[in-house]
């Protein structure tokens, strides 16, 4: 097997604008965020626009999501942006970076019909141009011609992608596993997989979260069964966090509930408008009623069951304000549960566990995939890749969507399934093809950007980095008032945020003398320059906090 390795930032890939690439600038090396890129002669094919979540790394970022700076300076040959399905780690971004990307999308009715809501909240629903493909489509784009083959995931049609080319076909996965039997949308077409395995497939781009997960990743159909089994056990009320855009969980937790004589109330935005498309586009029953948590709240405690959103442990999500206490319709007792029906995402441990500790604390009991079968993951196990492999026979395997420990066991994996070639690559990897081979040539532009107050905004702008070091150096805003000759008429003045002050106990020492002092070494010219006087005192209070390196923002006042 042989494995590249990105090229150093430095190795700008030649000759870009002939042959054929694969560059992602999301989703490889990570779980969530994924924007991938196929170019063929300059002209250039977008899968996927998505988000991942905020950590702890910058306060106050809820949403991450690519930085789309090489594809942007390239807006004219980008031919159409594809959506595979309706994650948000695929689509999440698409509102927020469209406006610089100004490219046709491509998505199949569901993911058509969610993304109409995000695009409605930042006011792009009659801007951006959607086309909406059926399942099983083809659609011509430039030198591509892409068909959408719909397999299995936890949410309706999820779209892997034929991208064929004059350089050969790539199958591009996107999101999948095979369930025998999903209860939302068709099983798997075996015998389409195997036609296209006839065709002598270039490479396979393919998702890698659950490779290290040996088996299969199971049905949602045994998970249903097992749902109505647990909820007979209990009395009391019962609180079930999913992910909202499960709708086969969705209907499988309602369609329990109801054979345990309970009401099912959705507690959450997210819920309530995956609900509404699923309804739009056929998914959801509409003999299926949902109540609001206000008028569940009216109902014996043995007669309700509550959806939740924030089971990976988000803040501003329903679970944690009920975990909290701060739900105004829902509050948890002894004899109550809270079921967690999903998996931990990697990153979110420890804010899953606080949640699961607030839940406990308040009396409840906790069940989750430790205890009962109340989940099966949408991802790919161990041996549905070897089938996948079977069925397509690429030339090389280039695993994404997942972390370094994912992609570096699904590159294995690949060499056990006899793929002669299989490509590592990390987000900002250019990799070109030639003939029956690949290697990374290079490196492009990849980063990272967040939406803040209807703005897109770049990790390294000083915004965020001011606010990082807030965090976690503290901050001084100081104010001088000096004439217009550069005399200080009054005491200056300094207050100190999140840090211990060091005049604060010093009866020998004050901000007062101190930055006076500061001013007045500086020469009479120097006085008179608010920018020099700035520096100074700037300067001054730094070296006053040390080792602290707060952010310090200095006001000077003339009079």
């Amino acid at each position: 097997m042989n494995r590249q390795a990105p090229s150093s930032a430095a190795d700008y890939p030649k000759g870009l604008d002939k042959g054929l690439w694969f560059v992602p600038l999301g989703g490889a090396g990570e779980i969530g965020m994924n924007l991938n890129l196929y170019g063929c002669d300059d002209r250039w094919l977008m899968v996927d626009c998505g988000v991942t979540f905020g950590d702890d790394s910058i306060p106050g970022v809820d949403v991450v999501m690519p930085d789309p700076g090489f594809i942007v300076e390239r807006r004219e040959k980008l031919a159409a942006l594809i959506v595979t399905h309706a994650h948000e780690d695929h689509l999440g971004a698409v509102a927020y970076l469209w406006p610089q990307l100004r490219c046709p999308v491509y998505a199949t009715p569901f993911a058509a019909a969610f993304l109409e809501y995000k695009l409605k909240e930042c006011g792009l629903e009659n801007e951006v141009p959607v086309t909406i493909v059926p399942l099983g489509g083809r659609i011509e784009i430039g030198p591509f011609t892409v068909d959408f083959i719909t397999l299995t995931h936890s949410i309706p049609e999820p779209n892997a992608l034929v991208i064929r080319t004059p350089y050969g076909t790539l199958f591009h996965t996107g999101d999948w596993k095979f369930d025998p039997d999903p209860l939302v949308g068709d099983a798997v077409d075996f015998p389409l997989l195997e036609a296209l395995g006839r065709e002598d497939v270039l490479a396979l781009v393919g998702d890698s979260t659950n490779v290290l997960t040996e088996g299969e990743a199971g049905s949602e159909r045994d998970v249903r069964d097992s749902l109505v089994k647990l909820f007979a056990r209990y009395t009391g009320r019962i609180v079930v966090g999913c992910f909202a855009s499960n709708v086969a969980r969705l209907d499988s937790i309602a369609r329990a509930a109801a054979a345990n004589d309970r009401h099912v109330a959705l507690v959450g935005a997210s819920l309530w408008r995956i609900a509404e498309t699923a309804r739009r586009t056929g998914y959801l029953s509409p003999d299926l009623r949902f109540m609001e948590a206000s008028e569940a709240a009216y109902l014996p405690r043995d007669k309700v069951l509550y959806i939740c959103t924030g089971s990976q442990g988000e803040g501003r999500a329903a679970l944690s304000r009920i975990a909290l206490n701060q739900h105004p319709d829902l509050v948890l007792e002894e004899g109550d549960v809270a079921v967690f029906s999903s998996r931990v995402i990697p990153g979110n441990e420890k804010a899953i566990h606080r949640l699961q500790n607030l839940l406990v604390g308040l009396g409840a009991e906790l069940v989750t995939t430790r205890d009962h079968l109340i989940h099966v993951s949408g991802h790919p196990a161990r041996d549905e890749l070897r089938r996948m492999y079977s069925l397509i026979r690429p030339r090389i395997a280039i695993p994404v969507h997942g972390e370094a420990v994912h992609m570096r066991a699904h590159a294995a994996l690949a060499a056990e399934c006899q793929i002669p070639q299989c490509v590592i690559v990390g987000n900002g990897s250019a990799v070109r093809f030639d003939g029956d081979r690949a290697e990374v040539a290079g490196r492009v532009w990849s980063g990272r950007m967040t939406w803040e107050d209807q703005t897109v905004l770049s990790f390294g702008d000083p915004v965020l980095r001011d606010r990082k070091r807030v965090f976690y150096e503290g901050a001084a805003t100081a104010t001088v008032v000096l004439s217009e000759a550069g005399e200080v008429v009054a005491e200056p003045q300094v207050s100190v945020l999140a840090v211990i002050d060091p005049m604060a106990d010093d009866d020998s020492k004050s901000w007062a003398s101190a930055l006076t002092a500061t001013i007045m070494r500086l020469p009479k010219r120097g006085r008179a320059d608010d920018g020099v006087v700035e520096e100074a005192v700037r300067t001054a209070v730094r070296r006053a906090m040390s080792p602290r390196k707060p952010v310090v923002k200095v006001h000077v006042v003339r009079v």
